[in-house]
């Protein structure tokens, strides 16, 4: 159990932590320290002086007491707690930074996702970290970026708000007081959302920053109250160091079937990986971020983080149930003050309302947040263009194709400046979290495929019967029930067409789904602009791997859609 020194029985508990910890200590002249601190490394051990009130490693309790007394949010009705993020509801994708020095020379790859940064603008900025932290409260909590004891990164969360805190505690790992004890920080995440950067001094985009140093384990986030940035941080520090062990780090949810088997879903934000993981038939093992190991599928978090905006509770009932819950906190989800009753379909305050909420609150989760080798492979594409059909089978070729393809949609709120939906190409299914260059992650999957003799499926999650704003998007019942059909092996034994654009393997006929809309073409009202449309595409998909095209076999080239 963790403590508050603001109260007696817990400062007994305290100065009996000191006597395990040499260097712990409750109080000085310049600051007072709450809380359960057994790690034996400060924050002046890593050059971090002169701040006011210390909190470290407070329970959920504990930090949702102290972010309503320090006005950072509100608890609604059934105990959720409600907070607001401002201008920043989304990534800062723009203003994210890698430094570029003898460590990341030649693993990193450069250009638009990967901006680089010299060792010195990042020293210029973390001084001025350094100066903005100076006699303000910040709340500390050390976390675990991973599930496998073998894998795992010890990871330093440093903020100056209880809520944030509360985030990355529900997100991440958390430690027993007995690894908690003996942890030392890999990585030192320091978040200061009132921070602003000066882009003439420090060479920034904005005011608003995310720089992340691999050779000194520090990442800086300023300028967004968006919490997203600290588990994405994590994130891409995982998918730069896990290559090196021969670990596929993904962009994925997983979850274990009745029998064992594993599915992994690749996908987007708001391509549905959350939604359609959650399945009460099927054990989760997490619903974001996974290592694919040796003998493994495990999770790197121990929460999940759902959209939420004009969630169902019919449609997706273990997500809905999540919004009653203790312990959940919601992003820009509208409240009415007086009642606490919440509107989840109001996006006044965003597009992208979200939650965050511990793994358990989903039945049937994994106690070990791990499961065995996966057996099937899902990409989740949201298709804004209404040509892709609703599931299809690839070969191994094809999925590597696809997986370094990464077409989805960017769904709204999403990114700063994203509107509504638009087509684009994020490779791997998570390009702004890839520091290495995508062939690294496309081999290592074609590798781990063809090794487990995995079945692998792509999923249309987005629109049918035309493009964005005259089609629908697909049902989610009928997408559901071709991923049961896929998962428990009956549609393998389904009638097949050969897609005319793609290539690909297409279900004539599923049981229980209307065979209409396994044919795009056929929901269309205009048969020729579906064909146009189609081959449009086509060319966006041929155009964009031209950047892969010097990395991979002829195989793989010849899975590519074909120009009619």
């Amino acid at each position: 159990m963790l403590f508050s020194g603001r109260q007696g029985p817990a400062l007994n508990a305290l100065q009996a932590t000191r006597k395990a910890a040499p260097n712990y200590h409750l109080e000085d002249k310049t600051l007072q320290v709450f809380g359960a601190r057994l790690s034996s490394v400060g924050l002046e051990d890593q050059g971090i002086t002169g701040t006011a009130n210390q909190y470290w490693n407070l329970d959920t309790p504990h930090l949702y007491e102290e972010a309503i007394r320090r006005g950072e949010g509100q608890m609604a009705k059934h105990g959720p707690l409600v907070v607001k993020t401002g201008k920043h509801t989304g990534r800062a994708a723009k203003d994210k930074f890698t430094v570029r020095d003898e460590t990341t020379e030649d693993t990193v790859w450069w250009g638009k996702t990967n901006q680089p940064m010299s060792p010195e603008q990042f020293e210029t900025i973390y001084q001025a970290f350094l100066a903005h932290m100076q006699d303000k409260d910040v709340f500390v909590q050390d976390l675990w970026g991973g599930s496998d004891p073998e894998h795992r990164v010890a990871v330093r969360t440093v903020g100056e708000l209880a809520w944030h805190s509360l985030f990355c505690r529900t997100l991440l790992v958390r430690p027993t007081e007995d690894e908690l004890a003996t942890m030392a920080p890999q990585f030192t995440i320091i978040n200061l959302p009132s921070f602003k950067a000066d882009p003439a001094t420090m060479g920034t985009n904005s005011e608003t920053v995310i720089a992340v140093n691999f050779k000194r384990g520090l990442v800086l986030i300023g300028g967004t109250s968006y919490a997203g940035e600290n588990k994405k941080s994590v994130f891409s520090i995982l998918n730069y160091l896990l290559p090196e062990k021969g670990i596929m780090p993904m962009h994925c949810s997983a979850n274990i079937g009745p029998e064992g088997d594993v599915a992994i879903f690749f996908g987007l934000s708001g391509t549905g990986k959350t939604t359609l993981s959650a399945d009460s038939s099927r054990t989760l093992i997490g619903d974001d971020e996974h290592g694919w190991s040796d003998d493994s599928v495990f999770n790197f978090e121990g929460g999940c983080y759902a959209k939420m905006i004009r969630l169902s509770e019919e449609a997706e009932p273990e997500i809905h149930a999540t919004t009653k819950r203790y312990g959940t906190v919601l992003e820009n989800v509208v409240m009415d003050e007086m009642t606490r009753e919440l509107d989840l379909d109001d996006a006044t305050l965003a597009e992208n309302t979200r939650g965050a909420y511990p793994i358990h609150f989903i039945p049937n989760t994994s106690e070990e947040n791990r499961g065995g080798k996966p057996k099937n492979i899902i990409m989740l594409t949201a298709d804004a263009f209404g040509v892709m059909p609703p599931i299809a089978r690839l070969t191994p070729e094809q999925a590597m194709y696809h997986f370094l393809s990464g077409y989805t949609a960017k769904v709204a709120g999403t990114e700063i400046g994203v509107k509504e939906p638009q087509a684009t190409f994020s490779t791997c299914f998570g390009a702004p979290f890839m520091p290495r260059h995508p062939s690294v992650y496309g081999d290592l999957l074609r590798k781990k495929i063809a090794e487990g003799s995995v079945n692998c499926w792509l999923v249309n999650t987005g629109w049918t019967g035309g493009v964005y704003g005259v089609g629908s998007r697909m049902p989610i019942k009928a997408t559901r029930a071709l991923l049961h059909a896929a998962l428990d092996g009956s549609l393998n034994s389904a009638p097949m067409r050969i897609d005319p654009h793609f290539g690909f393997e297409v279900p004539e006929e599923v049981a229980g789904v209307d065979a209409t809309i396994l044919n795009p073409r056929e929901t269309w009202a205009d048969k020729d602009a579906y064909d146009a449309k189609a081959q449009h595409l086509v060319g966006l998909f041929i155009e964009n791997f031209d950047t892969f095209a010097d990395h991979v076999d002829d195989a793989v080239m010849a899975a590519a859609p074909k120009v009619a």
